[in-house]
This record gives C-alpha cells, structure tokens and sequence, in this order.
C-alpha cells in the first residue's frame, strides 16, 4: 500500500472467522460513515449518528431491502479512533456466512478489502502510534504466555519508543557540544574534553547494549525455543514427546522406526513457548521413506535452538549414538538417559568428557520418572 491510497475506505473481518456470538466487521476511512448508511437500518427514531455511541438495527442489502442479520453499530469519529479516521464497527453474530455477506455489502458500496495489517499501518501512518507500537501489537496478538503478554503491552506503551528517544536525545546533545566546540572556539561555549566525550559515549554505549540484550529476552517469549527431540530408533522419542505433552501425541511401538515424519506440538514451560518436534531415529535408512524422514530430522535440527538427545539407559552406547554426537556440538543440549526404570548399563561418564556442559538428566517417559526436571 502506498500514501496515495489512504483516501481509501478499507473493510475486513476483525474477529476469528467462526461460530461463535459476536462477530465484528471494521470500516475505515472517509467514505466509512457514508457506506453504514447505506447498508444500516436503525431501529427507533432516526437521528444522526453521535461518535462513540452503539446503535440497534439491521444490516440489509440494498438492492432487494433483505436482512443480513441484526447488529449493533458504533461510529467513531476521527480523530479519536484507532486509524485517526472515521471507523465504522457493525458486531453481528459470528458465523463464517453472515460475516462474509456483511463484508460482500459494504465492498459493493464502494470499500476496499483491507490488506493485511492496514489498519496498524494506517495507524502507524496517520501517526497515532509509532513503528514500535505497530510492531507490539501483533506481538500482544500472538503472545502464548504472561510474560510475553507483559512485554507486548510494556512496548505497545511506548515504553521502549521513549527509551530510543531520551538515548537519541543525550547523543544528539553531546554531537551539539562537540561540534560548537569545533566551530565556535572563541565563544564561550562550555568545553568539552576528550577524556569526557569518551566517558559519556561509553555510558551510553553501555545503556544501547543492555537494550540490544532485552531482544533477545523478547524473541524468546514471543517466538519461543525451537526444541527437537533427537536420537537413534527406539530410544524413546515419542514417548518423551508424549510425557511432555501429557497426552498420547505420538504412535509408540516396540518396533524401531515407527515415527517417519517431524511431529511438532507446542507447550508453555515457566512462560517461556517450546515448540517441540519429535524425529524419526538417526541412523542409516532402510528404505526410501526412512530416509525421507532422516533428511527431515537432519533439517530441524539444524534450525532449532535446543536439542534434546535420548538415549537408552538400559543398553551400552551404541555406534549410531555416537555418529548423533558431532551433529548436536554446535547445539545447546539436554542428554536424557531414558528407561531409568530398567537395569542401566549405558556409562555417561565419556559424554560428559565430550560436552561438559550439556545437562544429563535420567528419566522413563513410559512412568513419567525425571519429566519436570
């Protein structure tokens, strides 16, 4: 979309499209006011419509006088409204096929179907909200825990907008000392030292690295931690998968290579979203779909950002364990020993010569044993 086309009156669904009570159809734009004119029957005396007030009536197809259902109708008048112009907001019932025939009424009478997100955009545009309040809002929208939810509303604020501000603020006034101590030396312009320039820049240098470090805090709850469960056939996989979920997500058999596709679920641990993904067992593949599924494992492991390998506690490590090791180094690991609830004869102590860091926690998935650690 470009600026030539705010002129536009833009519509869409703003609700799910579903069954459910309430469904909400959305104009903005000049035209807004003139098209629910059209459309809407107001129920009671007819007078002109005062901005921010509900209003009981129907919503009819002009050309034959057919109702399309019963609503409410609010107008809202610029500029106090979300897009800084005239928004018209009919809340009918949802359902997929009156939502759709609203819709279909309002575009015949001169509307635009609104492009995904336009209505942030032209509230951005129209300078109601900044770019990083734009960007907060699909964060709120997306959130999947309360501390993503807390984050979202802190930016959606302006919290993070008046931050960038006051640091752009205190290097623009140090940029303005610096330079009228070049240009104006004969004036009487406090002096500004070497010494104390870098002391300044080095404080804020320090303030702009711990904002670059809450990015990184942010992605994490709003996009969460890709985790893929790896290791050979019939370690356990899936019912590790299974146990983390708490419901039987993945088909567990005694018979090795029983996943051959990714499985992916998501859950909320601590706040923090984990998308976990189960994967067929890494070894040489027997057949063609074995080794489809292998290329697949070896794709969301390269992609995630927490491996999970599972091994077998109730046998020795095996040469296709330890063909798995190289590519987990470069990962951030959890090593689960599963089937602690049988004799254990797998010796960890040469992993954790190889990857001292990586966390080796026992577990049986199949009763639930060492899941929440």
């Amino acid at each position: 979309m470009n600026r030539g086309r705010l002129g536009d009156t833009i519509a869409a669904i703003s609700t799910p499209l579903g069954v459910g009570g309430i469904g909400i159809v959305r104009l903005s734009g000049p035209q807004a006011q003139a098209i629910a004119a059209e459309v809407f029957r107001r129920k009671g005396r007819p007078t002109a419509l005062r901005s921010h007030c509900f209003y009981l009536g129907e919503i009819i197809r002009p050309d034959d006088q057919a109702v399309l259902d019963e609503v409410l109708l609010v107008f809202m008048r610029q500029p106090k409204t979300y897009t800084r112009e005239d928004i018209i907001e009919i809340h009918c019932h949802s359902g997929p096929l009156v939502l759709q025939k609203i819709l279909q009424v309002l575009l015949e009478k001169g509307a635009r179907l609104a492009e995904p997100g336009e209505f942030t955009k032209r509230a951005f545009l129209n300078g109601r909200i900044d770019l990083t309040q734009a960007e907060a809002v699909i964060d709120l929208i997306r959130s999947q825990s309360e501390r993503s939810l807390e984050l979202a509303n802190r930016q959606r604020s302006g919290r993070l907008a008046a931050e960038i501000r006051r640091l752009r603020g205190t290097l623009l006034s140090l940029l303005t000392l610096l330079e009228a101590s070049i240009d104006f030396p004969e004036d009487e312009i406090p002096e500004l030292s070497p010494g104390e320039a870098i002391r300044r820049l080095g404080e804020l240098e320090h303030e702009l690295e711990g904002l670059l470090h809450t990015y990184d805090e942010g992605k994490l709850f709003r996009e969460g931690i890709a985790a893929v469960i790896v290791g050979r056939p019939n370690v356990g996989k899936s019912s590790l998968l299974n146990a983390l979920l708490q419901e039987e997500r993945a088909i567990v058999t005694a018979i090795p290579g029983t996943t051959r596709d990714v499985i992916e679920e998501g859950v909320t641990i601590q706040g923090v979203p984990l998308r976990i993904m189960d994967t067929a067992g890494l070894r040489p593949a027997t057949d063609a779909i074995e080794e489809e599924g292998v290329r697949r494992t070896r794709e969301s492991l390269l992609a995630a950002d927490l491996a999970i390998w599972v091994l077998d506690g109730s046998e020795s490590l095996t040469s296709e364990d330890l063909d798995i090791l190289p590519q987990l180094l470069c990962k951030k690991m959890v090593i689960t020993v599963n089937k602690n609830d049988l004799p254990q004869r797998l010796h960890t102590e040469p992993l954790r010569s190889q990857i001292p860091e990586a966390p080796i926690i026992g577990i049986s998935a199949l009763r639930g044993w060492g899941i929440d650690s």
